[in-house]
């Protein structure tokens, strides 16, 4: 650990009060005096504010766990019936037909921005576990393709890989981690600084001047909010920022997540709260199944079947869906679809073609329902998707599709979905979780598993469905079976055999840690709140 030399007493200069911890190459470049001194100013500002929401988190919590249930807000109706819009786009966020999603290494950065896709969201969140390391190559491959300098050179190969030009590169959006997440490297004060403020902080110190030179931003992708309140502490954080950077007012945009259950409640209000800057709501429908989950985990008539009948067509999902495309366009907002996950699948023709064919009708409806624009994982996707999308909407967006048909209750949102549970999405549950979990320990946050592009939403979803299955009474599979411990215990026992070379496996050598884990967590008599808070402080 590194301590700055604290200064005379009575005197705050510089490096008081900062604490960094961890070592990885090229640090310093990132890590500036002046850049810690501005991280350390947005933790001292905004510390007690994040730390207010994360308590309103806890308490809503109690409330759902208490048999409550969410709703719209009586105390902002006024909102919802007001007559207003968000700012009006800049050039670059008006055709955001396809966006690629992924982590923030350099290899997949260049090939993201050379993709073809309108947009890239660089990811500091579900798709890149934050080891130290991790974090630091992120932030200097971003500062390289900013500047239009950034190349790699794959180490097995020698294939180098280069950016495209300026003008042909996807339009860069960065997500940083979300309020509940710590960066423990870096403390202030004794504290824990936030992770998505040294994300984004970050990245915005560093690179905000030049992105504005070119009207490129900053952009953002913000994720897991909850409410207007945690909306308008971003609001005030990037306020800040933009004062702090002497940026023009407003000149930072953002894209939110619609991602949790209760968020859903509140669409209207995070556009007001974020409206001179906001661009659009997502339907992060990974992490909604897995809000859905967390928030009803104490409602036995809220269990969800297996996650492969969770689909877009649920009546929960489509009310989401159609009541979000509603509310952007009200207010001027782009509304995003979800994510494919799937790959494409080598050596087997009659399987890829399946796989498309359910990533071709997944846009359909999504265009056809009115959405402005989509994600893929795999570039692989963004012909198909970039087809669908320009035969359906030949305008930059459908802003003008107002969805007047759409008439969506509190109780639309939260209908639970009728299935089963087999055998197989048991035993599915457990070895995506298992899998995923031990690549992320060993420093990968995004993981092909079964032909599907695994990131910490889809194993939270995984692990969640395990947990209420198996502590809710008497649950049986579609063939009789009870779901009890004796049933986990099989299928972690029996796990490791079905791999015939562990070391080929991504984070192999921490498969038996991943196990015991899950067996830990499914266990607990409270369900985690996040499988990252546990994870993250056994990696470095």
């Amino acid at each position: 650990m590194t301590q700055w030399q604290e200064p005379h007493p009575g005197q705050r200069g510089p490096g008081e009060g900062i604490e960094l911890s961890g070592r990885a190459a090229g640090q310093e470049q990132v890590l500036t005096p002046a850049a810690l001194e501005f991280l350390a100013d947005l933790h001292r500002r905004f510390e007690p504010a994040r730390q207010a929401r994360l308590a309103a988190r806890r308490e809503r919590q109690a409330f759902f766990d208490a048999g409550g249930v969410p709703g719209f807000r009586a105390d902002t109706a006024a909102i919802r019936a007001g007559n207003w819009r968000v700012a009006p786009l800049p050039t670059a966020l008006l055709d955001r037909r396809v966006e690629i999603t992924g982590p923030v290494d350099p290899k997949m950065v260049i090939n993201a921005l050379n993709s073809g896709a309108k947009v890239y969201m660089a990811d500091f969140e579900d798709s890149t576990a934050p080891t130290w390391a991790n974090l630091i190559a992120g932030q200097r491959a971003l500062a390289a393709a900013v500047a239009g300098t950034l190349e790699f050179a794959a180490p097995d190969t020698g294939k180098r890989y280069a950016l495209k030009p300026f003008e042909d590169q996807a339009v860069l959006m960065v997500r940083p981690r979300g309020w509940h997440l710590d960066e423990k490297h870096l403390r202030v004060d004794g504290a824990p600084v936030s992770g998505g403020l040294f994300d984004l902080g970050l990245f915005a110190f560093h690179n905000a001047a030049a992105l504005a030179a070119k009207d490129r931003g900053p952009y953002f992708y913000l994720p897991k909010l909850q409410s207007m309140e945690e909306a308008q502490l971003w609001n005030d954080a990037l306020d800040h920022i933009e004062r702090e950077l002497e940026l023009e007012p407003g000149s930072i945009k953002v894209t939110v997540l619609i991602e949790t259950l209760p968020a859903v409640f509140e669409m209207d209000e995070i556009l007001h709260a974020l409206r001179t800057r906001i661009a659009g709501l997502n339907c992060g429908r990974w992490d909604y199944v897995f809000s859905y989950l967390k928030t009803f985990r104490a409602h036995r008539d809220k269990l969800l079947p297996e996650r492969g009948q969770v689909t877009m067509t649920q009546p929960f999902l489509r009310a989401y869906s159609e009541l979000l495309i509603q509310t952007c366009h009200k207010r001027g907002a782009h509304a995003m679809g979800g994510m494919a996950a799937q790959i494409p699948i080598n050596g087997d023709e009659a399987a890829n073609e399946a796989a498309l064919a359910k990533v071709r009708a997944d846009k359909l409806r999504e265009v056809t329902a009115g959405h402005d624009g989509t994600w893929v994982a795999h570039p692989a996707l963004i012909p198909l998707a970039m087809r669908i999308f320009d035969e359906r909407m030949p305008t930059p967006h459908q802003q003008h599709v107002l969805r007047e048909d759409v008439l969506i209750i509190a109780e639309d949102l939260i209908k639970p979905s009728f299935g089963t549970i087999t055998r197989a999405g048991f035993e599915g549950n457990v070895e995506v979780c298992v899998r995923y979990l031990a690549a992320w320990l060993d420093g990968s946050g995004c993981v092909p598993i079964h032909w599907l592009m695994e990131d910490a939403a889809t194993a939270e979803i995984a692990r969640t469905q395990l947990w209420q299955w198996l502590h809710a009474p008497s649950l049986f599979l579609d063939d009789g079976t009870p779901v009890d411990f004796a049933l986990l215990e099989r299928a972690l026992i029996g796990l490791p055999s079905k791999f015939a070379d562990r070391a080929a496996l991504p984070g192999g050598a921490k498969l038996d840690e991943a196990i015991a884990m899950l067996d830990e967590l499914t266990h607990a008599p409270t369900l985690a709140e996040f499988l990252t808070l546990p994870a993250y402080e056994r990696i470095d």
